[in-house]
Formats: C-alpha cells, structure tokens, sequence
C-alpha cells in the first residue's frame, strides 16, 4: 500500500521524461483520423442487443486512454517509488526540578490579576511546557507542606495537580522551611546531573518546624540550587481576609521577607527575584529555563521501503485487460 505522498521519493526521476510522448501520440492519432477521415465501424447487431452495441463502442472509444494508462503507470513504477520513514532518538540528559508553590491565604491578593496564585499556577504551567526532557515535581506549602507529585516526565498529570491547586487545601500560614525541605527531600537521591528548586512565595516564614537556612543548607550539601521568587507589588495590595468564616478583601502592606529568599538562594548557588507584576514573573521563569538547560543528543534514522509494486501489477493487469479486448471484441480493428 501507498502510505503519505509527502514520504515519497522516486530513485529514478528521469523516466517521467517519457510521460512528455503522451500528448505527442494523442495529437498523432486524431490527427490522422481528420487527415484520413478514418472511422470505426462496427459489426451489425440485432436491435435488441443495441444497449450492448453502445457500450461497446464506449469500451472502444477508451481503449486509447487505457493504453495510455497503461503506459503511466509502467512510467511510475519504472521511476521506482519509495517510501521514506524517518525516526529520531533523542537522549538527553535532563535536570530534575521540584517546584514549590505557597498555597497561604495572601496568594489570593489582587495585585495579580486574577491573583497570585491563579497568575502563578500559568507561569508555572508554560514552564513546564518549555522543559519536556526534564522531571518535575510539585510540593505546596501553606502552614505545612506536603508533596503533590514527585518528579516526573509525566507532564500532563503535573500540570492537572497544578490545575487543581487552591486556597484551603492546607491549614493557613507560610511555612517556607517546610516546603523547601519537602522539595530537597524529594531530590536527595536523584542521580540527575543537575537538581534544582524553584520556590515562589508572597510573604515571610511564619509557620511549621523547619528553620528555612536550615533547609538551604541541607539542599547546599545535596547539590541543590535553589531559585527563590518572591510575587507582590511594592507597597499595599488588596488582600483578603477570613473572619468569622467569612472573606472580605482590604488593603494590607505588602511583606515578603526578600533578606531571607535571598540568603536561602545564595547559599545554594541559585538566585532571588522579585516579581511585582506578571509579565515580571513570566520574565524570571524564562530567565531560569536558559540558565538551567538540559543536553540533548539526537539520531536521525532513515529506513526506505520500495512501492512501485502496485504501480507495476497495475500497469500488467490493464495491459493484460487491453490485450484480450483487442483479440476479442476489437481484433479486426485498428487500436494504433
């Protein structure tokens, strides 16, 4: 069978030039028949077989475009068609990376539109998009941590937990330690060349039991780099608050503890950055994916497969058709 046109190359091209003699033997041929005023006549029939007679001499009448036919696809076949499959190994040599996301309740201030969290959540997601070779995980942090998935080249399931993430899913508060440890931790035994945590948060350590330069230092002995980003706008922003069990939205000072970020990310080799809006915060995870960039090697594999068989059984199998037709029906006739 004949797979994607876009697939096919012929070995030997030259011969279409041969399909240049068809419009020279059409003009030929009806040329003589003005020339001569030649016409085909064929054997009387009783009337009732009159439906017979027309459609033979239909059958008659194509019996130059079957031989021409006959003649393309010999042409076809005699080029020698072959389909063309190509395959690429990739190996390459990833980076593992955990992200950790804080999940406190300040995620949810408007100085992001919608908000922070929801702004981050879709950075985070185009990122993951950009780094295909590499593992991924996810831990959330609130005022615990816990991890959503450990690193994988699931992507897709990664970004549906990503998806999925909201406010409430973990009691309030904003324990960094804890959600750096719980992303170390989850790295202490990859032997990928590289691991890195890329930690966004909007406040200041406030809750659970890990002291964050204690876990910065863990991640230094690990070989983890940490990139730190702390998202809020300089000043005051909308923020809500919970009351009663209820939420109402006023404006708070914006408190992100960029001393300690920025000390957790140095003492690892990585980087602080401070995103004050969205397009700052999209610029830093791309600024991250070009510097922490993964080594590919890939394969080009070619494998061809003949397919002028149907063009050539086609050619034989109306040629064999035309033959009969002009010993039978048409044997007293001239078909040149």
């Amino acid at each position: 069978m004949m797979g994607n046109w876009s697939n096919i190359e012929f070995v030997n091209p030259w011969w279409f030039i041969l399909l240049g003699l068809l419009p020279v033997y059409f003009f030929l041929r009806y040329w003589r028949n003005d020339v001569t005023g030649f016409s085909v006549g064929l054997p009387n029939v009783e009337s009732e077989f009159f439906s017979f007679r027309h459609w033979k001499t239909r059958v008659f009448r194509a019996m130059p475009w079957l031989k021409s036919l006959v003649f393309i696809l010999l042409i076809f076949a005699m080029a020698r068609p072959q389909e063309k499959f190509q395959k690429q190994k990739i190996s390459s040599e990833g980076i593992d990376i955990m992200l950790a996301i804080d999940l406190s309740l300040s995620m949810l201030a408007k100085d992001f539109e919608p908000d922070r969290l929801t702004v981050a959540k879709k950075v985070i997601t185009d990122f993951i998009e950009d780094r295909p070779a590499d593992r991924i995980g996810l831990a959330v942090f609130a005022g615990e941590g816990y991890t959503a998935s450990p690193p994988t080249l699931d992507h897709k399931v990664l970004k549906q937990f990503i998806a999925d993430l909201s406010y409430g899913l973990l009691k309030d508060g904003t324990a960094i330690g804890m959600g750096l440890s719980t992303s170390i931790n989850r790295l202490k035994d990859s032997d990928a060349k590289s691991k890195i945590v890329i930690l966004v948060t909007d406040g200041s350590n406030n809750a659970g039991v890990v002291d964050p330069l204690e876990a910065a230092d863990m991640a230094s002995t690990l070989g983890v780099k940490v990139y730190t980003i702390g998202v809020g706008t300089n000043g005051k922003a909308l923020m809500p608050s919970t009351a009663f069990g209820k939420t109402s939205y006023r404006y708070y000072d914006v408190e992100i503890d960029e001393a300690l970020l920025t000390e957790i990310a140095i003492n690892t080799g990585g980087s602080y950055f401070r995103a004050t809006n969205v397009t700052e915060l999209e610029e830093i995870y791309d600024m991250i994916n070009k510097l922490e960039k993964s080594s590919f090697d890939s394969t080009t594999l070619v494998r061809r497969e003949d397919r002028f068989h149907p063009f050539l059984l086609g050619s034989l199998a109306l040629f064999a058709g035309y033959y009969l037709l002009s010993i039978s029906w048409f044997r007293n006739i001239d078909l040149t």
